[in-house]
């Protein structure tokens, strides 16, 4: 039988890249059906998608005066209406930032399996998610490239015999420049990205590795793992994404081209495995590299560690404080190496705050997107 998907964030890169592999999925053993989906403001790709997926249901989530006529739903309270008005099998939440965690309780509460690139409602709410998901006898699979291949990795050797992780970097645009220029450089500088393309966000987070922070944080829920036994290793080549070592001493690695559309072809046709023709890697003739982040350049992985070990309320404001930082920085308002500042001195409030609710989750992150605010106005250039 078909499987029928709902994409959210459909203009998106994830977005893009699931509608590929949907495609792609036509002729397989499995084939892919796209239910339903959303787009924030671009009405020029819902016009695409419904054109080429007349039977897609469409929820058009920007101001319901801008939407086309093609939308079956428009407004702030049209990803809900999809979610509950369109039966699929799984929902690949390609929301970008906290704004996903909603996305994700609503697939969730709808019954419907969760492929997860949303990091933030991972690094935000995953112990209150898990809960509903297995309340409802549901999986969280995720499509970072990281943690999807962690994913594999555990599945097949069994966390009894794992004792660390790794998850990889690319290092971003500015891994070899020199530290006296970072201030100098802009948000267009820092989309630059080497390896992968992306949306501004990420992308800027990929050059302070704010992303490989979080994900820090996301694989220590995921996988219940400590974080002085997870590691970070910067690897310019991009083909390793994750390796786990067990406890005889052994490393096993994930290695594939660096295409999104192989974690997410494994997400959409969980549990199962079917060929793919994405992300094939041949490794002859190619050198694989491996660093340690260095502190000075990359302080956020280390802002991290120190939200992790604060505790919950400590890693939302986190990932809050860096939301905030990066738009004002992408809007020319404060400098590259002033991220992190915003982001230290956020967490340098007291965080020891209860996290028992998705309600304790959205006043901590208001809160810490208060103080982000009032730092970025105070800032010195």
């Amino acid at each position: 039988m078909p499987k029928r998907i709902i994409i959210l964030g459909a203009a998106g890169s994830i977005g893009r890249q699931s509608i590929e592999v949907i495609r792609q999925s036509a002729a397989t053993e499995e084939p892919l059906v796209l239910a339903g989906f959303s787009v924030h403001h671009n009405a020029k790709v819902m016009l695409s998608l419904k054109n080429e997926f007349p039977h897609a249901r469409a929820a058009y989530t920007g101001d319901a005066a801008s939407a086309p006529t093609g939308a079956d739903w428009a407004g702030p309270e049209a990803l809900a209406q999809l979610l509950s008005a369109v039966q699929a099998d799984i929902v690949v939440n390609g929301i970008a930032g906290a704004a996903g965690l909603s996305a994700s309780i609503l697939a969730l509460q709808n019954r419907m399996h969760l492929a997860l690139a949303n990091k933030e409602s991972i690094v935000m709410g995953y112990r209150l998610l898990k809960q509903l998901a297995d309340d409802n006898e549901l999986s969280i699979i995720p499509v970072d490239s990281e943690h999807a291949a962690l994913f594999q990795l555990t599945q097949k050797i069994g966390m009894h015999a794992i004792a660390e992780l790794t998850i990889t970097a690319s290092g971003g645009p500015f891994r070899t420049l020199p530290l006296e220029r970072l201030a100098e450089m802009t948000a267009d500088d820092a989309c630059k990205h080497p390896v992968w393309k992306m949306g501004r966000k990420i992308s800027i987070d990929s050059a302070t590795m704010a992303n490989k922070g979080l994900e820090l944080i996301e694989a220590s829920k995921l996988f219940d793992m400590p974080q002085e036994h997870i590691r970070v290793l910067i690897h310019p080549q991009s083909y390793v994404h994750a390796m786990v070592r067990t406890f005889d001493g052994a490393l096993y690695a994930q290695i594939s081209e660096p295409d999104m559309r192989l974690p997410i072809h494994a997400a959409l046709h969980w549990p199962h495995t079917y060929p793919s023709p994405f992300g094939h890697a041949e490794l002859a003739g190619k050198t694989l590299e491996f660093f340690e982040p260095e502190r000075n350049r990359y302080p956020l992985v280390w802002l991290a560690r120190n939200a992790m070990d604060a505790g919950d309320a400590a890693c939302i404001a986190y990932n809050a404080a860096n939301e905030i930082a990066v738009a004002r920085f992408d809007a020319a308002r404060i400098r590259f190496t002033q991220i992190a500042q915003v982001v230290s001195e956020t967490l340098a409030h007291s965080w020891n705050l209860p996290v028992s609710s998705f309600e304790d989750i959205f006043d901590i992150d208001m809160k810490a997107r208060q103080i982000a605010e009032e730092l970025v106005e105070h800032i010195a250039w």
